[in-house]
């Protein structure tokens, strides 16, 4: 029996998976899922030092020509200690002397003899001093066990002196195509045959979600051999394939499950397009099967897909966030189910896709983003507000947030 839009996001996001790591260097990070809390281990800055290349003083003598004692350079284990009446010049990143309370850019002093300047301009109390441990602290919480690795992290790495970092592997998915009436794409077709598309755009958009993917065949049209592909298959974390579970005479996907003791979590989804989705376990391997209709498999994939996705790698952002937007056009639909429209967001407002049949193939190489309007929508006013989730950039959060969009 098919369930609910919000049932089928609630059992996708709560499946229980094994998590498998391994110890990569931090430049091979990108993308990555962090699988170990990363603390700091020392302060940045490491000691007070100086933003600007100028003169360290004591603030109180700041009306007061001062005698130029000593310089030091970024990375000088310096340990001169101020007096009154006296400065230091020193450089961008060099460390201050212990009692300094203010730097002095040195385009804001005049030099009065060889070693005697004078302050300019007004002085602030530690002005230009980067104290320690500002930026970061010790024992402070730098990565999260689930978060997304990308060069920013990589930074707060490198500033530990952290080269190798455990992340989570990559999910092993597997695809397979079924029905015989379908070529691969490098296969001769007759006129009366069409390309199966759906295989190699789900392979293509699992490597763009950062996943080990492999493709191992078509299955012909017999149980048998579809059980074949399956067994195969069952050292994978995920087997997605596409159609072949619906009453047709020649769909066999099904029953090849079954025989396999196949655990149904989800056996159709009350959204349109893409009802006859099926999504699965056999022992620890899930199986999500998508639709046969190009479009449905992808806008199901879009919506679902990529929540799954992100629970195998092991993310702590699973839920589909969204930008709250306008819809550029009266828009008319039928309600009764959830329907998830295809369009483009401009970054002011969405304009739904104008060919929208589940068996197209055409639609998304010009579109960006969706909207999945609730089951109770049937009419939206131009200007309406609604939810857009996108499709070409990964927008995820921490928090379950309500993305159906209303009247």
């Amino acid at each position: 029996m098919a369930v609910s839009v919000v049932a089928a996001l609630d059992i996708i996001s709560n499946i229980k998976h094994q998590q498998k790591f391994e110890i990569i260097p931090i430049e091979d990070a990108q993308n990555r899922i962090c699988a170990k809390e990363i603390i700091a281990t020392s302060s940045l800055p490491k000691f007070d030092n100086s933003a600007m290349d100028g003169y360290a003083i004591i603030y109180n003598d700041k009306n007061n020509e001062l005698k130029v004692i000593d310089t030091i350079f970024a990375g000088d284990d310096n340990h001169t200690i101020l007096e009154e009446n006296t400065c230091v010049k020193i450089m961008t990143g060099a460390r201050v002397p212990k009692n300094t309370t203010a730097i002095i850019p040195k385009e804001d002093i005049k030099i009065t003899n060889d070693k005697n300047i004078q302050i300019l301009e007004n002085v602030k109390e530690f002005q230009h001093i980067r104290f320690i441990g500002e930026d970061i602290k010790t024992n402070e919480k730098l990565i999260n066990i689930g978060d997304e690795l990308n060069f920013a992290k990589i930074t707060l790495l490198a500033s530990q002196g952290i080269s190798h970092i455990e992340v989570f592997k990559k999910p092993k998915i597997v695809v397979f195509s079924s029905g015989e009436e379908l070529k691969l794409h490098y296969e001769k077709i007759e006129d009366h045959q069409i390309y199966n598309s759906n295989t190699p755009t789900l392979i293509s958009r699992m490597k763009e979600l950062n996943c080990d993917v492999t493709f191992i065949g078509q299955a012909k049209d017999t149980i048998e051999d579809i059980k074949r592909l399956v067994l195969n298959s069952l050292d994978a974390d995920l087997i997605v394939t596409s159609g072949g579970v619906s009453v047709g005479d020649a769909d066999f996907t099904r029953a090849a499950f079954n025989e396999l003791n196949f655990e149904t979590l989800i056996d159709g989804i009350m959204i349109k397009p893409g009802k006859p989705t099926i999504f699965g376990k056999i022992n620890s391997t899930f199986i999500l099967n998508l639709p046969g209709n190009p479009l449905a498999s992808t806008l199901i994939f879009e919506l679902f897909g990529k929540i799954l996705i992100q629970k195998l790698l092991g993310s702590n952002k699973i839920y589909p966030s969204y930008i709250e937007s306008k819809i550029s056009q009266d828009f008319k639909t039928r309600k009764g189910r959830v329907t998830i429209i295809p369009g483009i967001f401009d970054g002011e407002s969405f304009t739904v896709s104008q060919k929208r049949s589940p068996g197209m193939v055409s639609i998304l190489a010009s579109c960006n983003s969706l909207v999945v309007l609730n089951d109770t929508v049937e009419y939206l006013a131009k200007d309406s507000k609604i939810k857009i989730l996108p499709i070409n950039w990964k927008f995820f959060s921490k928090e379950k947030k309500d993305f159906l969009s209303n009247d």
